[in-house]
């Protein structure tokens, strides 16, 4: 199920927003302390954010710039602001798309459905985070000119963390992954690819990109 979050101050609209979402099967979080709203974002990992502008204390356009920081999620802004000025700086912030309320359901709809298409990585042929790439085709890691291949389970693995980048990731997490894709993994199995990964990783030059957290699991 696709995650949105909701960054909107107004509390009947965004339990509008919340409902017409969750009617259409995507499950929703919504935030309400605005100043750690980008924190929160890189907890949840969203697959896509509804920000508003005016917002309490703080301007959408400033949140958006700090969740760029960390993520590069899919960004509408939902607002009553509809001048050529907000929506071009809306876009200079790393907005995505911009739809001013009130605002057709229908159409909103169709903008998260074709935003979360077109950022979903399965439609990639590559992942890249910071400087390290994840080709999707060979089942290579690339960092500074350099590349290591990796069998299929390592591949499976560094994907899924790939596709959760700044997440605390279990070991169940992982290995329910792995599970239900038709590999038999168990923790000690899990434990020895991960120790694979971490040596192709340094004959490349790549020193603690998977950091393990203290009884959570991993991160990248």
């Amino acid at each position: 199920m696709k995650r949105i979050m909701i960054i909107e101050d107004d509390k009947l609209m965004r339990e509008e927003l919340a409902k017409l979402l969750q009617s259409h099967e995507y499950e929703t979080y919504i935030c309400e302390d605005f100043d750690t709203a980008h924190l929160q974002a890189a907890e949840v990992n969203p697959h896509l954010i509804l920000l508003d502008i005016n917002l309490i204390g703080i301007n959408g356009f400033t949140i958006c710039k700090r969740i760029r920081r960390l993520l590069k999620t899919p960004i509408i802004f939902v607002t009553s602001r509809n001048t050529d000025e907000d929506e071009l700086t809306s876009i200079i912030s790393g907005g995505d798309d911009f739809i001013v309320k009130p605002y057709n359901k229908l159409i909103l709809l169709e903008k998260i459905k074709r935003l979360i298409t077109t950022f979903d990585p399965t439609h990639f042929k590559e992942i890249k985070i910071d400087q390290v790439t994840l080709d999707l085709h060979l089942s290579l890691i690339k960092y500074q000119d350099q590349e290591v291949e990796l069998s299929r389970n390592e591949f499976k693995i560094m994907y899924y963390l790939f596709l959760n980048p700044h997440k605390d990731i279990s070991k169940d997490e992982l290995i329910e992954y792995l599970w239900n894709d038709k590999f038999y993994v168990d923790e000690n199995i899990l434990n020895v690819n991960m120790t694979r990964i971490r040596k192709k990783l340094e004959s490349i030059g790549l020193f603690d990109f998977i950091k393990t957290i203290h009884k959570k699991g991993y991160r990248i």
